[in-house]
């Protein structure tokens, strides 16, 4: 019995599949083409999404969020505050009780270093106790210490004998 020592290809078993006439030739300038486009496809499909996000950081949408009950005016004197969370249950919010219809709230968190403020009603001043930063309670302006922004307010509702969150104002800056 004779061996058959030919190969099935005019070439030998490591180079038939190197050269075919139909296979896509990527040289160099090939694939920074191809490179180019992938990115380019890439930020175009991510401008809405980076538009979105720019507007929200920027501040121009002030966002109103579901409705939420905090307190009965009954249950609030004159000059008291509540804590509560607002928009999410992780942010910590201040509304504070001026007058008889006269409601003012903000994100209890210090606008210099996040540290959490308090209302001294004895000074009728937001406190933060970190730096000494104090926050007008009209306004929520800083007054004193190193804090430079306001304290982002929350817009308040009376209704049906309660106070409500509707929304956090953004500021600018």
């Amino acid at each position: 019995m004779e061996k058959n020592n030919r190969f099935p290809f005019e070439e030998d078993n490591y180079t038939h599949n190197i050269n075919r006439n139909n296979e896509r030739k990527l040289d160099r300038r090939g694939f920074m083409k191809t490179l180019a486009g992938a990115a380019g496809v890439f930020a175009v499909s991510s401008l809405p999404w980076g538009a979105l996000a720019a507007k929200e950081l920027m501040g121009l949408g002030e966002k109103e969020y579901p409705h939420q009950k905090i307190t009965d005016i009954a249950a609030i004197p004159i000059g008291d505050s509540v804590e509560f969370a607002f928009p999410g249950e992780h942010d910590s919010a201040l509304l504070i009780r001026l007058g008889e219809n006269k409601f003012v709230a903000y994100q209890n968190a210090c606008t210099h270093l996040r540290c959490p403020v308090y209302w001294v009603k004895a000074e009728g001043e937001i406190i933060c106790p970190c730096h000494h930063g104090k926050f007008d309670v009209k306004t929520g302006e800083p007054t004193a210490g190193p804090p430079r922004r306001p304290l982002p307010e929350i817009i308040v509702k009376v209704e049906k004998g309660a106070v409500y969150a509707v929304k956090v104002k953004r500021y600018e800056g």
